[in-house]
Parts: C-alpha cells; structure tokens; sequence
C-alpha cells in the first residue's frame, strides 16, 4: 500500500509539470502566432480572369526576361549566376515552374508591389528600392494585365507534378544550401551575405533545430516567428510548403520513421518490465511476510 500511495504522488506531481509547468514555459519561450495564411488575404485578391496568350506578350513587354529565364520556353536566364549575384545580390529565379508553386493571390501582388508582397518593407524603401521593379503596367487595366501575366505562368506550368527536392530548389535553392543532400545555393555567397545582411543558413539540419509547425509558419511569413528578418515571404501554396518541409525531413531527419517506431517498442518494453518486476516484488515480500 506505502508503494502506491508513493506512485500516486509521483504520478501527481508528474502530472502537474506536463500539463501545468511545461505548456506555460513552452509559451514563454515560443510564444503562440496565427497560423499560415494560404490565401494571403493581407494582399488583397485580383479578382480578374487573367488571359494566357495576352499574358504571354504582357510578360514579354514588361521586360521581365531581362532578369529572369523561363528555361521550359527556351528562353535562359540572360545572365550567368555570377553577373546575377552582383547586379541583384541574389540569383532571380527561373519562372519555369512558379505557376505552380506559388500561390496566385501572391504572385499578383509580387508583380504590382515585391516589397508589400515580400513583407520587405522595413529593409527596401524609396532610397534603398527592391531589386525587382514593380511593374505598372502598360498603359491597360494595371489588374488585367497582372492577372494575364499570373495566367501565362499557370500555363507554362508542369502538369506533372514536381519533386520535392525540386520545389525546394526552386523555392530556397537560390539563397539556402543544403549540404547533406550535397545542393548548395546558386548565388555568390559574398553578395549574397551583403543582400540579407547575413549568410542564409544551410538547412541540412533545420528540420531537427524548428519543429515542422515553425517551419511551416516561418516558410508563410517570417515576420510572425522573426520580427525584423530579412527573409522575405515566400509565398507558396499549401502543397508546395509541405514538399518543401518533407524533403527538409527526408534529408535532416532520415531516421524520423526509424525512430518513432522504436519509441513504441521501447514504452511497451518498459510497461511489460514494470509489470514483471511488480509482480516479483510482490512475490519477494509474500515469503519475507
């Protein structure tokens, strides 16, 4: 009886650090934020039916292929990732695949205002503008032509669907290296410091430093976890955030599924050793009484 009057009071106090001490000081040092945003309503909606074909001579007029390359079009990158990283600070990315990783709502409010959309405003300003020029049209309906430009991306996209080491590249390959799976950024690391501020850290091990919940927040908006980070936003959709973590996962945190599934070997080894040593504990003093 004394021993389960003891396991009684271990159990309380047990339970009072889980569910008591543990969850106040897990909000101290990781305060709650809101969830991802997956339709990006802080940038409004462009509620136009964007023309494919018009976007395709749109995306051509606005110069666009003056930084970016939309190698599936055959158009390249027109300049080298060198010439790249000291004219922008960062290789631009190739649109190839942007209509499908990114989200809609997003894309049209990275073409009209990169800053606003990038929530870059506390690092870019009139005196120190953002690399990517804001487009203002063509002289048209500044919201039709963006939203033909959106179209043209969503049609040149793959229809098969892309790898997650793929999105990832495409996504975070131009600033993060990722060392284990022996993939490193394509800009030079000097101008690329220099742009952020920082180098952007290789992510081999990002997975096992931030639970998948903080990526998941941070990838959506970095503001809400990293107030003041030169990260900008993102802007993927839902599916494409999630390749992004699982290849994370896949390359940081291999024996994830190894792991769990010897956790539960483990606990129930330990409840049939209780059971066993009670059950001889209890047979010791049944012959010392």
């Amino acid at each position: 009886m004394r021993e389960l009057k003891i396991l009684v009071v271990v159990l309380f106090f047990t339970a009072v650090v889980y569910w008591g001490v543990e969850p106040f000081a897990h909000s101290q040092m990781h305060p709650h934020v809101a969830p991802a945003d997956f339709a990006f309503k802080d940038l409004g909606t462009n509620d136009k039916k964007g023309n494919a074909s018009k976007g395709a001579e749109t995306f051509l007029s606005a110069g666009c292929t003056g930084c970016h390359g939309v190698a599936s079009q055959g158009m390249p990158s027109p300049m080298d990732d060198a010439a790249a990283s000291a004219s922008f600070g960062v290789v631009p990315p190739d649109l190839s695949n942007a209509g499908a990783i990114y989200d809609k709502h997003f894309l049209s409010a990275l073409i009209k205002d990169p800053t606003k959309a990038l929530k870059v405003e506390h690092k870019f300003n009139e005196t120190r503008p953002h690399p990517m020029i804001a487009f203002y049209g063509l002289g048209g309906d500044l919201d039709q032509e963006v939203a033909d430009i959106v179209a043209y991306l969503q049609s040149i996209a793959p229809i098969a669907p892309l790898s997650d080491k793929q999105v990832f590249q495409d996504a975070c390959g131009r600033c993060h290296d990722m060392k284990y799976d022996k993939a490193m950024s394509h800009s030079d690391k000097a101008a690329l410091t220099a742009y952020m501020g920082t180098l952007p850290p290789d992510l081999s091990i990002m997975i096992r430093a931030k639970s998948d919940e903080y990526l998941s927040t941070f990838i959506n908006n970095p503001q809400k976890q990293l107030a003041g980070t030169s990260m900008p936003r993102v802007g993927l959709t839902e599916k494409a955030q999630n390749q992004v973590i699982s290849y994370m996962e896949k390359v940081g945190d291999r024996k994830k599924a190894e792991r769990e599934d010897l956790g539960y070997k483990l606990i129930g080894y330990m409840v049939l050793f209780t059971l066993l040593a009670f059950a001889w504990k209890v047979k010791i003093w049944r012959e010392v009484h």
